[in-house]
């Protein structure tokens, strides 16, 4: 999984769980010897690597507890949009067990003005209330049923999308279960939700060099 850089300074790196004591013998590697506090590890050269768990697996107080809690199977609800495309699944460990993917036509911004402007305007936000009853709909049926199940929901795409589909009162049960982590991806699609369990999965690690 590729760098990604920090606001702060430094840069994300996503490892999976099953990679992470190869991670830390790189680290050392490239850095030298290392101390551990918690979740921040500190290497000789002054390289430091913060650790966030993954979805699901929060609360552990140091390093072997993350690598014991990550590994172990989690059911995890995802749930994917994106302007009129939506993928949910219910993923069990590494695996997609139910999924749904579905599109609904919403049209883009126009730069025309007067009242052709409104007209469209009023016929796209039509098109995108659709698309998130479409959303809603799809959720309540695929992953509603399996929300007792689930150590945590993984939503990812356009953060206004997701938002309109989890405001419904009927899925109040996994807005709750929402994780903080928001996966940056492209238009939802089958193949996309299969690669969003593994970000899902990941420990999150924040590296910052000497």
């Amino acid at each position: 999984m590729g760098a990604r850089p920090a606001a702060g300074g430094g840069r994300f790196v996503d490892v999976a769980p099953e990679r992470l004591s190869r991670w830390l013998a790189n680290f050392a590697t490239r850095h030298g010897p290392y101390t551990a506090d918690g979740l921040t590890v500190t290497a000789a050269d002054g390289a430091v690597a913060v650790f966030e768990p993954p979805p699901g697996a929060a609360g552990v107080p140091d390093l072997d507890a993350l690598a014991a809690t990550a590994t172990a199977p989690r059911t995890l609800g995802l749930l994917l949009a994106r302007k009129g495309a939506i993928a949910v699944g219910v993923a069990e460990g590494a695996e997609l067990a139910v999924s749904k993917v579905d599109t609904h036509y919403v049209q883009g911004r126009t730069a025309a003005g007067g009242w052709s402007q409104q007209r469209f305007a009023r016929r796209r936000a039509n098109q995108a209330r659709a698309a998130t009853a479409d959303g809603t709909g799809i959720a309540e049926r695929v992953l509603l049923p399996r929300v007792r199940d689930f150590a945590a929901l993984v939503t990812g795409g356009d953060r206004s999308a997701v938002d309109a589909i989890l405001a419904a009162r009927t899925l109040e049960p996994l807005a709750g279960l929402r994780a903080d982590r928001f996966l940056d991806v492209p238009e939802p699609r089958h193949a996309v939700l299969v690669e969003a369990i593994a970000a899902a999965r990941a420990v999150r690690v924040l590296v910052k060099d000497p």
